[in-house]
Formats: structure tokens, sequence, C-alpha cells
């Protein structure tokens, strides 16, 4: 638990100047594996289960698409808390 602690949360401002990029105790999160989000923590506190068994597309400014692009992240089938990268969409 302690390594996720340590995790930037995707969404938080890298210049905000009162950043609190880590997670939240209470908080429910996936980790973001490959692309352009890799390593990032998604908060998906009060995500229905549909939600979360169909992943997400996340905006991102540093996918193939640049600004308004978004990266589409879902469960593993194993491991459903990590969310695997399935590619850019305009």
């Amino acid at each position: 638990m302690d390594e996720i602690m340590r995790r930037r949360v995707y969404g938080a401002d890298h210049d905000d100047p009162d950043p609190d990029p880590g997670p939240r105790p209470g908080r429910v999160y996936r980790e973001l594996v490959g692309g352009p989000l890799d390593g990032l923590l998604l908060d998906v506190t009060g995500w229905t289960e549909v939600a979360l068994a169909d992943g997400s597309a996340l905006v991102t400014e540093i996918g193939s698409y640049g600004a308004g692009g978004r990266a589409e992240y879902g469960p593993r089938a194993d491991q459903p808390y990590k969310w695997d990268w399935r590619g850019d969409t305009p």
C-alpha cells in the first residue's frame, strides 16, 4: 500500500502551486499500465461495476492525437485493478 500512496493520480495538475498529486485514503484506484498514462493511478471511487468492467477513454495531450485526444484503458482479465492501454483515439 505504501507504494501506491506515493504515486501520481490522473488529473492532478503538475503545475498547481499547491499540488496534492498523490492518492487519498478511503478512495479506490486503478493502475494505468502502458501507453501515454503509464504508471498513473485513476480514481474510480463511486464508479459502477459496469463502468469498471468497460474501462475508460481518458483525455491526454501526450497521446497519438495530441491535445483533445484520448487514451483508452481497460481492466486486465486476471488483475482488474490494473488497466491496460488499448490505444489512442481522437
